[in-house]
């Protein structure tokens, strides 16, 4: 598989692309062959990434995925430039702010659910209506988090929005499965991304180590690649039967009850 183009003639929209995980992924995407549409309200840096890719395999257009119109206008963008939509992955997020229940700012939790739970179902809808319309049998992928299936450490905005994310997926797999549309999603452990970064108020290292330090699986530190490469395979032929299904890159963590 070393030398195979996975996703060879086939065109991606990715949100969240202009950094962390979605960044790493629009790079390995265009490495096996597919054109990318960047998606991201970071213009400059969004800018970057297209121009270290090359303008001929990725194109920047600035999407705010709360604002449904953005949404559309971006995926009519990749269409109307590339000829086609084979691949969704809705990556864009937020953490939100730290603290507990009990001072809970409500306009930070709608905040919070507007991008990661609207926005992913908002990618969903959208995508699917290109590919329903011109019968594409394509692959929508989701950012999910462990603290989909667990409740760990995150704010509980950015938990309650993951496990939307969760519900988003499994309906819209019901429902597309039909016309052929795979939906699936993938749910990381910690990384220390720069959102990871900012909201903890730490710099990469020390916050890599934390989280290695709670990880089951040792002598691996996670990282977007991995993400990517996750991604990569839902998107992908090799993943042709697979749907409904959250794709878990937690070194076993959301499985094994650590006993000491």
């Amino acid at each position: 598989m070393a030398n195979k183009l996975r996703l060879e003639g086939k065109v991606a929209v990715i949100t969240g692309a202009a950094s962390g995980i979605g960044e790493t992924t629009a790079r390995l995407f265009v490495e096996h062959g597919a054109r990318v549409v960047i998606a991201d309200i970071q213009d400059e840096l969004g800018h970057q990434v297209v121009a270290s890719i090359g303008t001929d395999k990725a194109s920047y257009r600035h999407c705010d995925v709360t604002d449904e119109k953005q949404v559309e206008d971006t995926v009519v963008y990749a269409v109307e430039k590339y000829g086609t939509l084979d691949i969704m992955f809705s990556n864009a997020g937020t953490l939100g702010t730290l603290g507990t229940i009990l001072d809970m700012d409500m306009t930070v939790f709608d905040r919070t659910m507007a991008i990661n739970a609207r926005g992913s179902a908002l990618a969903v809808k959208h995508a699917a209506r290109v590919m329903v319309t011109k019968k594409i049998q394509g692959s929508i992928i989701c950012t999910a988090s462990l603290e989909a299936i667990l409740a760990g450490a995150a704010p509980l905005a950015y938990v309650a929005s993951k496990h939307a994310i969760l519900g988003v997926v499994k309906a819209a797999a019901r429902e597309l499965g039909q016309h052929g549309i795979r939906v699936n999603c993938v749910s990381p452990y910690g990384i220390a991304t720069p959102m990871v970064c900012k909201t903890f108020g730490g710099d990469a290292a020390p916050i890599e180590a934390s989280i290695s330090g709670n990880a089951n699986l040792k002598g691996i530190t996670l990282s977007t690649k991995h993400i990517a490469e996750a991604a990569l395979f839902l998107a992908s032929d090799e993943s042709a039967y697979v749907s409904a299904h959250n794709l878990a890159v937690d070194g076993g963590l959301s499985s094994i009850m650590k006993l000491d």
